[in-house]
């Protein structure tokens, strides 16, 4: 594989995961009591703490698609 074909596959795998993290943020706007009581079917949790969970979430996707994959990227574009 060469740089430039990482570089794309590192492109493509950052554009897939916003796309993920959109879907998954869209998902809980317009169906947030459905997917709070499949949850609470599985686990005791309360809603407050569901909502805690999946923001810390959210933040832990977002900031490992920067570091695993954005800032390789932009690091690419600036060598290369």
């Amino acid at each position: 594989m060469t740089l430039m074909e990482f570089e794309q596959l590192l492109a493509w795998c950052v554009f897939l995961n916003f796309l993920l993290l959109i879907w998954w943020f869209l998902f809980l706007v317009f169906a947030k009591d459905w997917v709070y009581r499949t949850h609470s079917r599985w686990f005791r949790i309360s809603e407050s703490r569901f909502y805690e969970i999946h923001y810390g979430a959210f933040v832990a996707f977002k900031l490992a698609i920067f570091m695993l994959m954005v800032v390789p990227y932009l690091a690419l574009q600036i060598v290369f």
